[in-house]
């Protein structure tokens, strides 16, 4: 063999080597890869499958291969909140609505702030505008918002129904703030004074002497009925006092809008025949006074015990005032009524008006009731009512305030008086006041049990046993039952006479009963 063919059998040679062993590594590289898979495959299989230790032990069971590891990439403070708003849907939905509810409110309240509030003026410069409140001078509400009206250049006139309220009202010296004195019990005298001051109206003023006259014009009647109530359980209270307080407290009220009614509904002529006339809608709106009714709202919107007089009261002006608003509505003549809270009156009201008879203390209400005033009840209603009469009025609300708080700023009430007057505020109710938007909502949602049990209410296990009048003392003769007879027969005749009256008449000798029987 020649050296050539030596070269290229060694060449091929060499090939042949290098092709095997190419094919060896793939080989065994294939069968490792396989073999790798096979054997995790029946090691996920046994530790799947159902193992019988009765045929082989559990600790040769073969342990299933741990899970790939996780990489952990950092979150960006973006993906963080993400994630937090998709695992908590519902919290973030109420945060978004409490967010824009507070934002809401504060660019409303900043807006309002930032209003301008003045009255019309004549091009004199002079006040044509008159605001009519029939309320009582010594409340400090009524002075409060009198004198706020007339700051903004209203002309102001509080109604007086005796002479110690025209003097009130003169003590405030103030030129615009004018006594309106009105007899509503007496209708010919009410019907004189509502005729002297349409004549007002009709006559044109002089801002100074001897200047340009003008129209005044009449822009709205504020009704403020008395926010005093007293709490008792309703089986001690007098039929005097029922009487008194519907007189005083809904009866006038009532009695003093009826006899605004025709000033109101009446177009009043400046000039030439009083003839119909017929008036668009934008100029109607303008000419058309407002009504306004106020009443305190804590109470009413719970309606607690030991509070019908407020309770009741309270819901007969609501009902009178949504009639009313029927009834005027067509006319274009709006109605709002304004559902109060509690106020702070302590800056307002001088120490020297605080014990006026009529003012009710600093807070224009009356004190808290408190466990003294249980002393005058008779024995059976100290047992059945003592306990929770007093757990109800040491609780949170008391007496129409919110216990521990000083209540709303004059400002907030004087804002909102202001803004249904010039139109900004269109409702025909409106809660103003601290608590009055709260306890709406709670007199409306919350259930009764639960507010009641809030208050202090607890069942009453023990009551007094009934004992008759007569198993104590002496049958009554026939001298004092024939008497009674007689006292009956006079009551019942002087209420048939005073039927067709304005008040229900109770009798002295009767005005301090109840149905409680003394041993």
């Amino acid at each position: 063999m020649s050296s050539n063919e030596q070269d290229v059998f060694m060449e091929k040679l060499s090939n042949i080597t290098n092709e095997a062993l190419k094919y060896s590594t793939e080989a065994a590289e294939f069968v490792n890869k396989n073999v790798d898979q096979i054997s995790e495959h029946i090691k996920e299989a046994l530790a799947k499958a159902e193992w019988l230790p009765e045929w082989i032990p559990e600790q040769f069971r073969p342990q299933p291969p741990p899970p790939p590891p996780v990489l952990t990439v950092p979150l960006s403070a973006l993906e963080r909140v993400q994630s937090w708003i998709s695992r908590h849907k519902i919290l973030t939905g109420m945060l978004i609505v409490a967010t824009g509810t507070v934002a809401y409110r504060t660019y409303r309240a900043s807006e309002s702030l930032r209003k301008t509030r003045r009255a019309k003026r004549a091009r004199t410069g002079g006040r044509v505008e008159v605001v009519i409140i029939a309320g009582s001078p010594a409340l400090p509400i009524t002075r409060s918002l009198a004198l706020d009206l007339e700051r903004k250049g209203f002309i102001v006139f509080i109604v007086c129904n005796n002479h110690d309220d025209e003097d009130f009202v003169k003590g405030l010296a103030r030129p615009d703030i004018r006594p309106f004195g009105i007899d509503i019990t007496d209708p010919t005298n009410a019907g004189n004074s509502i005729e002297h001051f349409a004549r007002y109206l009709q006559t044109p003023h002089a801002s100074i002497p001897n200047g340009k006259k003008h129209h005044v014009q009449l822009k709205s009647v504020i009704l403020i009925p008395s926010l005093n109530y007293h709490t008792s359980p309703i089986a001690t209270i007098p039929p005097s006092s029922f009487a008194d307080i519907f007189n005083t407290h809904l009866l006038h009220p009532i009695l003093t809008i009826q006899a605004f009614l025709p000033l109101l509904t009446t177009r009043l002529a400046t000039g030439g025949p009083t003839d119909l006339i017929k008036l668009k809608d934008s100029e109607r709106k303008e000419s058309s006074p407002k009504v306004l009714v106020f009443t305190p709202s804590i109470i009413s919107s719970i309606n607690p015990p030991f509070h019908a007089p407020e309770a009741t009261v309270c819901s007969a002006l609501t009902a009178f005032t949504e009639v009313l608003a029927g009834e005027l509505n067509p006319l274009q003549i709006p109605v709002t009524h304004i559902q109060l809270g509690t106020f702070d009156f302590t800056g307002f009201t001088p120490a020297s008006q605080q014990n006026h008879p009529r003012a009710g203390g600093p807070h224009g209400l009356l004190p808290a009731p408190g466990a003294s005033e249980t002393l005058s009840w008779p024995d059976a209603a100290k047992h059945t009512y003592g306990r929770n009469y007093v757990a109800q009025s040491s609780s949170a609300v008391s007496a129409g305030r919110i216990r521990g708080m000083r209540g709303s700023s004059l400002k907030e009430l004087h804002n909102v008086v202001f803004d249904v007057l010039d139109g900004s505020i269109t409702s025909s109710t409106v809660r103003v006041g601290l608590g009055a938007n709260v306890y709406g909502f709670v007199g409306r949602f919350v259930p009764r049990t639960i507010v009641s049990f809030m208050m202090g209410i607890r069942k009453v296990d023990e009551l007094a046993v009934w004992q008759s009048s007569s198993a104590h003392g002496s049958p009554r003769s026939a001298a004092e039952s024939s008497a009674a007879g007689s006292d009956e027969d006079m009551m019942t005749a002087s209420m048939m006479t005073t039927a067709s009256d304005s008040f229900v008449s109770v009798q002295p000798d009767v005005a301090d009963a109840n149905v409680w029987k003394e041993g």
